[in-house]
């Protein structure tokens, strides 16, 4: 589904992501791990055209997408998160779904609200549709996020950071929703720094230090690599 090939991007003599590789297959959760400044959300923002690579190449269901437009790859159909969730705040919930299915596939707003309401009712949102943004709760703004690019009909979702600053329920709510997600057939790249979280939801975890891939495998391999250890886990709980 999506092979990435010696991505590389740079901020001055700073390099965020440096020749990285992966591929991923359809119908794949794939965690993507690492410490703070690792490059993990500059890597969301090549993939998802945010930002220009400045070389290498990302393949996406055998079409080049490198640097694309990001409303292009959208409709192509990879749909992204945020760390911090960006809802329209003058807009009611289900409005602010609709606009993943009007900008994602361009459906009409008739399709768009049907589509929405659905979506809604998948993350649990049901009760809330005419609610305006800010009677929501932090978890619920989440889960919000997570429904306004699921209206964008992708293939392949990157969540970042889904579960922080959730409580242990609203945690498990979460990783549930993600094996949902992929029984309903969407390939899932997961960045997170809950280790206790991915651990059971992912397939595979790739882990980024400085920019560059210093590990892959399952979650119990990479929990055993010296590399690892040193780089990012030794200061967590991970069994």
């Amino acid at each position: 589904m999506l092979e990435v090939k010696n991505l590389t991007k740079s901020f001055g003599n700073i390099t965020a992501v440096k020749n990285f590789s992966f591929e991923m297959g359809e119908i794949e959760i794939l965690g993507l791990i690492g410490p703070n400044g690792a490059g993990k959300t500059t890597l969301f923002n090549l993939l998802s055209g945010v930002m220009r690579a400045d070389s290498g190449k990302i393949i996406f269901l055998k079409r080049n997408i490198t640097n694309m437009p990001p409303y292009k790859i959208c409709k192509l159909g990879i749909a992204r998160t945020h760390q911090i969730p960006r809802p329209y705040g003058k807009l009611i919930v289900t409005e602010n779904v609709m606009i993943g299915s009007l900008f994602g596939p361009g459906d009409d707003i008739k399709t768009a609200r049907e589509k929405s309401l659905k979506v809604l009712e998948f993350v649990g949102l049901q009760n809330k549709k005419d609610m305006p943004i800010g009677m929501l709760t932090a978890f619920e703004i989440k889960m919000l996020e997570i429904a306004r690019a699921l209206a964008a009909e992708p293939k392949l979702l990157l969540l970042d950071e889904p579960f922080a600053g959730l409580n242990p329920a609203e945690i498990d709510n979460c990783k549930e929703l993600v094996k949902r997600i992929r029984e309903n057939g969407i390939s899932v790249i997961l960045v997170e720094h809950n280790m206790r979280a991915i651990r059971g939801t992912v397939d595979r975890v790739l882990v980024m230090h400085q920019g560059e891939k210093i590990a892959e495998g399952t979650f119990e391999e990479i929990a055993k690599e010296p590399a690892v250890i040193d780089a990012y886990l030794g200061s967590f709980p991970v069994m």
